[in-house]
């Protein structure tokens, strides 16, 4: 049966956002910001976190396991496992990959990663954290992502894994490069943080590879305020995830179950004596990088609204992309081929010859409002937490030196309205003409 008060609670907090909603006001252009990124959060979403806390439900529960579930069937995946931030989630995945029971084909330390250069931080930290070598290789400006041909030439005997993301929800060709790696005995780790519900192909980003990762930060396709996901469709794999995530227990009950086994003091395993309580058997050297029920709660009430939120990035960035089509001082980006991104943003290059530099443009835009931001890293191997790290680069990164002197982009986000979208265009548009 209904509870009245908490009916009422969550009538009044729908109540509470319908009128900070009507209070922002209209788009006044030069003032209000235009963020590059952000969360679209709607009456349902705090309710959904309302609800869990009147519930009191705090840890990881049922709502976690349902969002699990709903996610995994949404991507196309067999498995999903939630974590607290999509950096961990990077950072399980690849660990995943150390473990023993993978036998000759677990990654060991000294062995190869190949990822790129033009990166954010945590898709690349895992591999040195875990004593591997990541192997650098360049990316093609436009798409921003590499290609199946500067992999092969990055091969060496002591490769064994690819891990790299898809850039700003740019598909890298993700079927060739699961080609390669399988025809080679690598493992493949998309990081598809910035790419959910992208396409290559006709099949979803994340469900090429032995692993997939999606980060729930307010700036992604969904938001759970902090939270990650690592998805595969090994279920050999998801075992090992789910352990790893779990503290590296070998007891793989639900929240608030005992028993699944039906054993539960009948094992023998290590040098403990027989009968020891498998809850608390360990397995694996493992994390606790759960999320909660809370974030679970706002990341189910997101879900329903995926497919809208994709078709509004889409829709802002083809209309940037019409919009600034034919200035000459810049680059604007392409999607790979045979791809139908899910886009993060709208990525700028200015040419050689623009006769004016990122950081006056930058100043520009912001001087009306605009938010910006740069393609992450840049060159990872210019940054001053690498100097004194352990990594091979398979070419020239020029691309990627481009990248981290002249690249930056706008948003396309939901929250962006059509005015928005016309007014960046307008700006740029403004600041281009006048250092012609």
């Amino acid at each position: 049966m209904p509870d009245p008060v908490k009916s009422h609670i969550l009538e009044q907090t729908r109540k509470l956002h319908r009128e900070r909603s009507d209070a922002i006001g209209e788009f006044i252009p030069g003032t209000t910001p235009i963020l590059p990124s952000g969360a679209v959060l709607d009456e349902e979403d705090r309710a959904a976190l309302v609800e869990q806390a009147l519930d009191l439900r705090i840890a990881s529960g049922a709502a976690a396991l349902r969002f699990e579930r709903l996610f995994a069937k949404a991507l196309k995946v067999r498995k999903a496992h939630l974590t607290n931030s999509g950096s961990s989630a990077n950072l399980l995945a690849l660990a995943s990959l150390t473990v023993p029971e993978l036998g000759d084909r677990r990654l060991r330390r000294g062995d190869e990663v190949i990822t790129v250069a033009t990166s954010f931080p945590t898709t690349v930290n895992p591999i040195l954290q875990h004593g591997l070598v990541p192997v650098f290789v360049d990316v093609d400006l436009g798409t921003y992502n590499t290609t199946v041909e500067r992999i092969e030439k990055a091969l060496t005997p002591k490769t064994r894994a690819i891990m790299m993301a898809h850039t700003m929800g740019n598909p890298f060709p993700v079927a060739e490069i699961a080609e390669l790696a399988q025809e080679h005995g690598l493992f493949l780790i998309e990081d598809n943080c910035d790419a959910v519900w992208s396409e290559y192909r006709g099949k979803f980003t994340g469900t090429f590879g032995d692993f997939s990762t999606v980060s729930f930060y307010p700036a992604h396709h969904l938001t759970m305020g902090e939270g990650g996901c690592v998805l595969t469709n090994s279920l050999e794999l998801a075992r090992i995830t789910e352990s790893m995530r779990d503290w590296g227990r070998d007891c793989w009950c639900e929240p608030g179950e005992d028993n699944r086994c039906l054993k539960r003091f009948e094992y023998e395993l290590g040098d403990l004596p027989y009968g020891y309580d498998h809850k608390y058997i360990f397995s694996h050297v493992g994390y606790n990088l759960k999320t909660t029920d809370l974030q679970a709660a706002l990341g189910l009430s997101q879900l329903t609204k995926l497919g809208d939120f994709v078709a509004a990035r889409r829709r802002n960035w083809q209309r940037l992309r019409e919009g600034l089509d034919g200035i000459p001082a810049l680059l604007l980006p392409e999607a790979t081929p045979d791809s139908n991104p899910s886009w993060f943003g709208f990525v700028i290059t200015l040419t050689e010859q623009a006769g004016f530099g990122r950081r006056e443009l930058v100043d520009f835009l912001q001087s009306r409002a605009i938010g910006t931001r740069l393609l992450f890293a840049g060159n990872l191997t210019r940054q001053p937490a690498y100097r004194d790290e352990a990594y091979r680069v398979s070419g020239e990164l020029t691309n990627s030196d481009i990248i981290a002197e002249r690249t930056f982009w706008v948003g396309v986000f939901p929250g962006l309205t059509t005015e928005m979208i016309d007014y960046i265009i307008s700006s740029i548009r403004e600041f281009t003409e006048s250092h012609r």
